[in-house]
């Protein structure tokens, strides 16, 4: 009977493959005053997202849908177009597309609240379904 050795290999992915894309500089969001201030919620959905995977290179797809309930400020579409596509060629992981762009949207609108699903088509046959949340906290009681 042969021993089975037990062989320590490097981890496929690093700390670098992580972070990958957070960094990346992207265009700016830009944003236009809200000229209503009834607690409206907005949804824009872009069904033709698209990434890449910072390990294999390989692109990733997806849809990615925003709600998000503005305060001061909506978002201008065409420069979250030109934002959504800077990413078309970034290496940068699902999980991290998703939270990096709730973080940018809110640093530039500041709504109230906002959502950021990502329905990423199957890798490896395995479909991801990412979701990021922003509340703003209360100013009351401060």
């Amino acid at each position: 009977m042969s021993k089975s050795k037990s062989v320590h290999k490097k981890p496929a992915y690093t700390d670098e493959h992580a972070a990958s894309g957070l960094d990346a500089p992207l265009p700016d969001i830009e944003t236009w005053p809200n000229q209503f201030r009834t607690g409206y919620e907005i949804e824009i959905v872009n069904p033709e997202f698209t990434s890449v995977c910072p390990k294999t290179g390989l692109p990733d797809h997806g849809t990615l849908t925003l709600r998000y309930v503005p305060d001061q400020h909506c978002l201008e579409l065409k420069s979250l177009k030109m934002y959504w596509l800077a990413y078309r060629n970034l290496g940068i992981f699902q999980e991290n597309v998703v939270n990096r762009f709730l973080a940018d949207l809110v640093r530039a609108a500041q709504p109230l609240e906002a959502t950021v699903i990502g329905d990423f088509m199957p890798r490896g046959g395995i479909p991801s379904k990412i979701t990021a949340r922003y509340v703003r906290k209360s100013k009351r009681g401060r």
